[in-house]
Parts: structure tokens; sequence; C-alpha cells
């Protein structure tokens, strides 16, 4: 297999093809140009497009399935170049605005959930992804391409920035390597130009890894999957939780180095009758003490096979209102795709399995 030239930072390639202005056109091509052969590159000589292009591959990925929802949000299906898929969400965050005569006022506002792993290790009960265990980690080009071919299927401008959230297949900080150059690939001003800012990490609560990224001083937003208030319950939705209890968690947090504009993110998935009640609002406040942080409680998608159920909305309204009337920023995330295969894991599993339904558009 080719090595994707996704993989390399700016830094990378002016080693590799020097003079270094060379680094600079190649990433304008790429992330600016969305070119998809090194021989369109025109200001490159063209022995060294004829090098990269029999050496190298620019995207290491390509669409094997798109389903569109009636809410703009788009799911793909992405086949990696072994033959293993990824799954990508196009969220539609915001709609354009136009004025009387026309005119664009303000653009669409887009988010991009990526996948970071082949699979997942956490095997979190509800997770239809843990069904197919582990495979392999994705390479930071396998990462970046999820986006730069979403932003080019959709048409979005190479200026116009997207939001990022590491909340698809897999543990971002069971990759952390590969995770950390590819938010520096993202955030190069000659590429994507995709601030850290913009990027938010979601983790299962890996709270070594979790102290070791904060360390890395990134600048990315970090959300902390929770999905429940007591080491009892974590431990039967996330295993994991055995290793890297609650406690070891909010400690990890806490000394997390947040931009003082930004609050730490605390997803909380609700689960009818298993998670949803008042007094699990309670200890969550208790557990939120002394760190700033918003709570966004998420609906759960059901997925064929599944014994979960999705919660009344009543019953995410009286959580929510629980905890702002005590003082906890929380919002409920709007659940989106629910007329496509919305659950982590569920439009690949339909691959595997051959029930894969036909592009939708």
């Amino acid at each position: 297999m080719k090595p994707s030239i996704l993989d390399y930072t700016q830094t990378e390639l002016e080693e590799m093809f020097p003079p270094k202005f060379r680094a600079k056109q190649i990433y304008n091509w790429i992330y600016q140009q969305h070119v998809g052969s090194f021989l369109e590159m025109a200001n490159i000589p063209k022995k060294l497009r004829e090098e990269l292009e029999e050496n190298y591959l620019i995207s290491p990925l390509k669409v094997v399935q798109k389903q569109k929802s009636s809410d703009g949000s788009i799911k793909y299906l992405f086949e990696l170049q072994d033959g293993h898929t990824v799954e990508s969400v196009l969220l539609k965050m915001k709609d354009a605005e136009y004025d009387e005569n026309g005119d664009l006022v303000h653009h669409a506002k887009y988010t991009v959930c990526v996948s970071s792993q082949v699979g997942c290790k956490v095997g979190c009960a509800f997770c239809l992804t843990a069904k197919g265990g582990f495979i392999r980690n994705l390479t930071p080009g396998e990462i970046v391409g999820q986006v730069l071919e979403i932003k080019k299927d959709n048409e979005i401008a190479s200026n116009r920035r997207v939001n990022i959230v590491y909340m698809g297949m897999g543990e971002p900080l069971d990759n952390l390597d590969n995770l950390a150059k590819a938010i520096k690939i993202f955030g190069n001003e000659n590429g994507l130009s995709i601030s850290p800012k913009r990027q938010t990490v979601s983790t299962s609560g890996i709270s070594s890894k979790i102290k070791k990224l904060g360390e890395m001083d990134l600048g990315v937003q970090l959300a902390i999957s929770l999905h429940a208030v007591d080491d009892a319950l974590r431990e039967e939705l996330i295993p994991m939780n055995k290793a890297y209890n609650i406690a070891s968690i909010i400690e990890a947090v806490k000394a997390f180095p947040v931009n003082t504009r930004k609050r730490v993110m605390f997803e909380y998935l609700v689960i009818k009758d298993v998670n949803d009640d008042v007094e699990s609002a309670k200890t969550l406040i208790k557990l939120l003490e002394g760190i700033k942080a918003k709570v966004n409680l998420i609906y759960f998608n059901p997925y064929p096979g599944t014994d979960f159920e999705r919660p009344e909305p009543e019953t995410m309204q009286k959580f929510q209102k629980y905890l702002l009337d005590r003082g906890v920023l929380c919002t409920v995330r709007e659940s989106k795709g629910l007329d496509i295969s919305a659950a982590c894991g569920q439009l690949r599993e339909q691959e595997l399995s051959g029930e894969s339904p036909k592009e939708q558009k």
C-alpha cells in the first residue's frame, strides 16, 4: 500500500522535498485547491509530480456508502486501503442565511464527527461499534482524510472552517500519537486551518491519557463520555471503568488546561430507566463541583438487537431542568439522522453483514 501524503506535517514535507517552499505548495494544492492528483500541481516540477504520483496517495480512503437525513446530516462510510471501513458524519449546525435580495448574509455552519480507530477496545454496552471489536488505529492521514473528503464532497470552500469532534468510531486517546499529529495537520494555516479551539476530543475516560493530552497542550477542547454517576453502573455500561474509575477521571479533568472562555463537556447518554432519574442528576451535580463544566444530554439512538431504549422527551426535560435550576449549564443534543443509520457503527455493521442499504441522497 502506498503511504498517503496526508500523513505528513508541513515540516516533514519540507525535509522530504526541498526546497522548503515546495511543502507549502503541496499543502496548498491538497487542502485549498482540493486536487485529486499530484499531476495537477502545475507549479511543481514535472519530475517531482511524477515521483509523488508514483510513490504516494493523496487520499487514503474512498466513500462506499452515503446516507443523507432529512435534517441535513450526512453519514459516510469510508473504505480504507486495506478494505476496512470507518464512519464519519457531517452535521449541519446552522443553515446559511440570505437577505431579501437573495444575497448571502451568513454561511452555513458545519461540524464533522470523525473516527480515530477501526473498531474500538472500550466495549461500551450501548455502542454498536463494540460488536466488531478492535482492529487497528487510524493513521493521521486517515483521520485528516475524512474531513478533507467530506469538505470536497459537499463543496465546502477551503476558506470555510468546520468544527471537528473526535466522537466517531474508536477511543481517540487509545490512538494518542496519531491523533495529536492529525490535530496539528488540521491546524496548519497553509492547510485546512482548523484551529485546535475548533477541535474537541471525546474520551471514555482514560485518566492517564487525559493527563498526557493535557501535558501536550495542543489547545483542543475536551469532552468526557461519562454516562453514569456511580462506578457500579458505569462498569456495566463502560467496562473500562474498572481501570479508570469516575474519581480518577474527575481528578484528571481538574488538571486539564482549559481556555478560560471554554468549558469541559460532559457527555451523558440518557437511557430509559437506566440513568435518567433525578437521583442521578443530583449525584452528577456533586461530581462536577469545582469544574467549569457543561453537560450535554444525549438521547440513546436504538439499533437492531439492543436492549436499551430511548428516553421520553419529558424525562430529558426534567433532568435538564434539575441541572439548570441548580446552576449547571446543560443542553439537550437534538438527535440527528434518525431516519438513517444514526447509531455509531450502524452503517459499518450493515455493510459487514451485507445488509447495507443503497446510497441515499
